[in-house]
């Protein structure tokens, strides 16, 4: 076994990995052994590095050796990859479990000040419900100096469609707000509704955001028109990338660009659940048309790009989680775009979550209730 495989493969799950197994032949043969616990699709693996958690909703690396996880009823967990020890953080805000909310995403930061955790969650007051995110300073197993950077105006009693991705690009933090079940706010600028927002890390507003100085607009907005984004990621080329639901049908990759409008509720290659057109169609002037859509829709999540070599094939690749369709969705990078789409662990019947890739150049899901590990089967440790 390689030091690297040794190290995140902690005596915890050491008893779930598939020794000598060989590998499958065939792209569309998923396997699982429910004893052993990983997953093999072709030539790729998942090998699970923590099991048994509660409704996990985001990670964040603070190395190769250590991440956070967000548990939707409001725990915020500390993982050694190394030991297998799994601590709750303590001086976490309180975060409201309501519908589709709760202790969302998780961004780490290292800093002069030390490591900086940003967290989204779900904030009740009396008026209702929003998105609130903070950040703090970790300290061993602790959060200290929490301050909150942004909450997402108004509140609703709703309980679907907070969002809520976190990216960091240079000095600035994008936040992603759904429509809150409110469609025809997305496009009302004077709320946060449906947008995406970008703020400096100490939650001041930049001030070259596109409607700055505006009275009619909420300066932190970025762009607007969305439904539910709930994944983000930088692109190669720098550009800032969403994935969101859409209603039935008409999930989209959207890469965004400051003061556009993408379209919902009046543009979308969606339906209405019982049925029936929504808005005038898939396409009007002045909105931004989706870099991809899904029909019908596979339940997009957290997103990452992968630029590595680990993987056969791959280098190059967009890479979101489905949650209806249950698999790992991948969709090829090419000059002009997007090129074509693979679906992985396909027939796992497991919700992908959130996807990321860790600093050891893996990628890394939160599917049902574990975290994963996907290796390619030549790389497992049944290589020895």
């Amino acid at each position: 076994m390689s030091r690297l495989l040794f190290r995140v493969s902690s005596p915890l799950i050491l008893g779930f990995l598939l020794i000598g197994m060989t590998a499958c032949s065939g792209a569309d043969t998923v396997e699982a052994d429910q004893s052993k616990g990983a997953i093999v699709d072709g030539n790729l693996r998942m090998e699970p590095v923590q099991i048994d958690l509660e409704s996990p909703w985001g990670m964040g690396f603070i190395d190769e050796q250590q991440l956070l996880i967000t548990q939707q009823g409001g725990t915020l967990l500390h993982l050694s990859l190394a030991s297998g020890d799994l601590v709750t953080v303590e001086g976490v805000p309180e975060a409201t479990e309501h519908g589709q909310g709760g202790l969302m995403d998780v961004l780490v930061e290292h800093t002069d000040a030390g490591t900086v955790v940003y967290l989204s969650y779900t904030h009740a007051a009396d008026q209702g419900y929003t998105t609130r995110v903070v950040r703090g300073v970790l300290q061993g197993t602790r959060l200290e100096d929490v301050q909150v950077l942004f909450t997402a105006m108004p509140y609703y009693d709703t309980r679907y469609h907070f969002g809520s991705r976190l990216l960091i690009i240079d000095d600035y933090l994008f936040i992603t707000v759904g429509d809150r079940g409110n469609r025809d706010y997305a496009q009302d600028i004077s709320r946060h509704n449906g947008s995406v927002m970008r703020i400096h890390k100490d939650g001041r507003v930049p001030a070259d955001n596109p409607f700055v100085g505006r009275d009619d607009a909420l300066p932190e907005i970025w762009s607007y028109g969305h439904r539910n984004p709930q994944g983000m990621a930088r692109h190669p080329d720098g550009s800032v990338w969403v994935n969101e639901h859409g209603p039935k049908g008409g999930d989209e990759l959207n890469r965004i660009a400051p003061g556009n409008n993408y379209g919902w509720p009046i543009i979308t290659y969606g339906e209405e659940y019982r049925g029936g057109k929504i808005g005038e169609g898939t396409a009007r002037a002045g909105m931004e048309q989706p870099e991809k859509y899904y029909v019908p829709s596979i339940a997009t999540s957290g997103m990452a790009f992968y630029s590595g070599d680990v993987y056969p094939g791959w280098t190059d690749s967009a890479l979101s989680g489905a949650l209806a369709l249950t698999h790992l969705n991948r969709v090829e990078l090419t000059e002009d775009g997007l090129g074509k789409e693979h679906r992985h662990f396909d027939d796992s019947e497991l919700r992908f979550r959130d996807v990321r890739v860790g600093p050891d150049g893996y990628v890394y899901v939160l599917a049902g209730s574990t975290l994963y590990r996907v290796v390619p089967q030549s790389s497992t440790a049944a290589e020895g």
